[in-house]
């Protein structure tokens, strides 16, 4: 009897397909592991989202994986809520601009290719790591809506920002941002005008900024700002749009998304638990850049599942799931942490942060270097006592 039920568990179970949970099902599936990838949307399915990839989310794909890129940009124009507004140019690409729904299937698909199973229109109602429906001490019961339970040697919750895994695991926020965006197709000479370039738009509310993201003959608008502040971001998304003179064209889609933040001392992992991507709360606090964040700590949430898996007992299940949790504050952690300070000099003085991206040659190259990859956010404040320093001295 035995036997029959070991057939039945499998090594990692992934609950949720976006980037987090792909990169998470790949990375255990490409080390030989039995993955079973839960998703309770129907795939591809809509995402409010830039959709701008940046240097490191472009490092952290699989092998082979060829980027649906909608556009190259090489060009940003800031402004000021609408005022002061200057483009800089970049003679190489910063960053190129994808449709999610495209992007994430084909994660999904890199995610099958390596031996993960994807099962869609599953929805997960809770986890559980001890009573009845949980065989042994190295097991965690997947219960699904229907009823039927999902025997898992580790788990993986990738289920975005208003996680069930991440409520299981004690997730804590501090930072919820609302984030409200339209997908407006234009004529050919609208598009012909954004090809290539994106605008960023420092807003009237503190820590909120809008853009407009080109991608092909449909422009993505959108503005982010703190959650609470829900009539003001609207009418900021409405006098932003009519700004720029597309008030006239009817959106495709119009929808909203609350982006949140984990908290210091927000706990990675419960028992045989992950957590990563939204579901953790690891995105960049000052841009809300998420998609990197999610490929990052997906990749290594798929690697350190593969050894709780491989654990015998809890003690070293415990281990690998700690040494999961400092691999993640070792690099994210570093990065989100200059991005808090960097958002709350931004809130206090967006004029003084546009005028150093517009005028001062070194903020734009640091800007560019970290769109393109080859510098964080992080490493900019640890390798350039210059930008640690001003930093330090906006901060007083």
């Amino acid at each position: 009897m035995g036997d029959e039920r070991d057939m039945s568990v499998w090594d990692v179970v992934v609950v949720g397909a976006g980037p987090a949970g792909a990169s998470a099902a790949y990375a255990a599936a490409v080390a030989g592991r039995r993955v079973l990838l839960l998703e309770k949307a129907e795939l591809p399915r809509y995402k409010t989202c830039g959709g701008g990839i940046i240097g490191p989310s472009r490092d952290s794909l699989p092998p082979g994986f060829e980027l649906p890129f909608k556009d190259r940009i090489n060009a940003v124009t800031f402004s000021l809520n609408g005022k002061y507004a200057r483009t800089r140019r970049s003679r190489s690409m910063l960053f190129g601009l994808i449709n999610r729904p495209e992007f994430d299937a084909q994660l999904v698909e890199h995610a099958q290719k390596a031996g993960a199973e994807l099962r869609t229109g599953v929805t997960v109602t809770r986890v559980e790591q001890h009573g009845s429906a949980v065989p042994d001490r190295r097991t965690v019961a997947v219960v699904l809506q229907d009823g039927e339970t999902v025997l898992a040697r580790a788990v993986v919750g990738a289920d975005g920002s208003a996680s069930r895994i991440g409520a299981h695991v004690g997730v804590k926020l501090d930072q919820v941002d609302l984030g409200l965006e339209a997908e407006i197709p234009v004529p050919e000479t609208v598009a012909e005008d954004w090809r290539g370039r994106v605008l960023i738009d420092w807003g009237p509310i503190p820590g909120s900024y809008g853009w407009v993201f080109p991608k092909g003959d449909t422009l993505t608008v959108g503005v982010i700002s703190a959650r609470g502040e829900g009539a003001a971001t609207k009418k900021y998304l409405e006098d932003f749009i009519a700004r720029l003179g597309l008030a006239g064209f009817e959106p495709a889609v119009s929808s909203g998304h609350l982006t949140r933040c984990r908290a210091d001392d927000s706990p990675l992992s419960r028992g045989r638990v992950l957590v990563c991507g939204d579901a953790a709360g690891l995105l960049e606090p000052w841009t809300r850049e998420g998609i990197s964040f999610a490929l990052r700590s997906g990749r290594l949430a798929g690697e350190w599942a593969v050894r709780v898996a491989e654990s015998h007992d809890a003690v070293d299940a415990r281990r690998q799931a700690l040494n999961y949790a400092f691999a993640i504050k070792a690099g994210l952690g570093v990065e989100m942490a200059v991005g808090k300070r960097m958002l709350n000099v931004f809130e206090r003085k967006p004029g003084l942060l546009h005028a150093a991206l517009t005028g001062v040659r070194p903020a734009w190259n640091a800007f560019a270097r970290i769109t393109r990859g080859s510098s964080s956010l992080g490493e900019l404040v640890r390798t350039h006592p210059m930008a640690g320093r001003a930093l330090s001295r906006f901060e007083r």
